[in-house]
């Protein structure tokens, strides 16, 4: 049995959790979210507790396990709470501009990169430096914020690009002159 997986999810107030076999669905103060669960897993309601079980006790149903009940807790932050990934640019001249579902990221190249937000996502941007990605799912919030910071990540050498607030990047000496 998976350790993650044992655990129970507390659904919060204002938050309604409606399973029909395999599919379940989250409606929260921010939204709405729904998900298909594998088939070697089930999810049972208690109050206002979800449990995730496995139907036997393969291999791929432990596997699926912790991974199912890691994504129903997801569901269920998201729609309450939300979640938002920081980017920081570093780097002369770099800046970005935030104009409804638009993005455009000016760092370094001939012109400027115009990125189209997806579906359900916003994004702020503070000082011209400063990027917050902002959304109820987790998985596009971090896949939109990966695609951000990989129009420039950051090189070893300077450290100037795109990347995550409080990422560490490691450095290089460079070349020396005599």
């Amino acid at each position: 049995m998976s350790r993650i997986g044992k655990r129970p999810i507390t659904i919060p107030d204002k938050v309604t959790v409606d399973i029909k076999d395999s599919h379940v669905t989250v409606k929260g103060p921010k939204g709405t979210l729904d998900r298909e669960l594998p088939s070697l897993v089930a999810i049972e309601k208690d109050g206002n507790t979800l449990q995730v079980v496995t139907q036997n006790d393969s291999r791929i149903a432990r596997q699926r396990h912790g991974l199912s009940r890691t994504l129903v807790a997801n569901m269920v932050e998201g729609v309450s709470k939300g979640f938002e990934k920081k980017l920081q640019i570093l780097g002369v001249g770099y800046r970005a501009q935030a104009q409804g579902k638009k993005l455009t990221l000016n760092v370094g190249y001939s012109k400027p990169v115009e990125m189209q937000m997806p579906e359900g996502i916003t994004v702020a941007v503070e000082k011209n430096t400063e990027i917050t990605v902002s959304g109820i799912d987790k998985e596009i919030v971090g896949n939109t914020a990966a695609t951000i910071r990989g129009v420039r990540p950051p090189e070893p050498y300077k450290g100037k690009g795109i990347r995550y607030l409080g990422e560490m990047v490691r450095r290089k000496a460079g070349k020396t002159g005599k």
